[in-house]
C-alpha cells in the first residue's frame, strides 16, 4: 500500500484549519475511508502549556455567571492561542492499495480543489520523493 501525504499550511487561522478538518472527517465518514484517510494537526514548536491551566482556572468562575459569556470567552482565548503559536499545518495521509489508484487520484484532486483548502498552500508528497521520510517522521510524531 502506498502512502501519499498532503500538507496544508493555514498560517495562524486555527478556525479555518478546524473547518477543513471537519470537512475531511465528514468525507471520511460518508465515503467509509476509516484507515485510508487520516488527519493530524501540526501547530508548530510554539506550543505553550502555561495558558491551558489559566483557562481551566477561569472557566469555573465564568460558568457560574453565564454560559454564553464563557463560550465566547473560550473562543477568544483559542483564537489568541492560535496567534501566539504561529502557523497551523494540517497533514493528511492517504493510504490506498495498488489497485485503488483511481480512488487515490480522485482524492488527490478533490481535497486541494475544495474552497477551504485552496488558500492553504497545498503540497503533495508521494512515497519515493526525497521529502517523504521527513514528512513521515513528522506525521508519526504528532498525536
Amino acid at each position: 500500500m502506498a502512502h501519499t501525504y498532503m500538507l496544508f499550511d493555514f498560517g495562524a487561522d486555527e478556525e479555518k484549519a478546524q473547518q477543513a478538518r471537519h470537512k475531511l472527517e465528514g468525507w471520511k465518514q460518508a465515503f467509509r475511508l476509516d484507515k485510508k484517510l487520516q488527519v493530524k494537526f501540526d501547530r508548530g514548536e510554539g506550543d505553550n502549556l502555561a495558558p491551558e491551566p489559566a483557562e481551566s482556572a477561569e472557566a469555573p468562575k465564568k460558568a457560574a455567571k453565564t454560559k454564553s459569556k464563557s463560550k465566547s470567552k473560550a473562543h477568544e482565548t483559542s483564537d489568541a492561542e492560535a496567534q501566539n503559536d504561529g502557523s497551523v499545518k494540517l497533514l493528511v495521509r492517504l493510504y490506498f492499495s495498488a489497485h485503488e489508484k483511481l480512488s487515490e487520484q480522485q482524492w488527490l484532486d478533490r481535497i486541494p480543489a475544495d474552497d477551504l483548502f485552496k488558500g492553504a498552500d497545498p503540497k503533495v508528497v508521494r512515497e519515493g520523493e526525497p521529502e517523504f521520510a521527513e514528512v513521515l517522521k513528522q506525521f508519526d510524531s504528532l498525536e
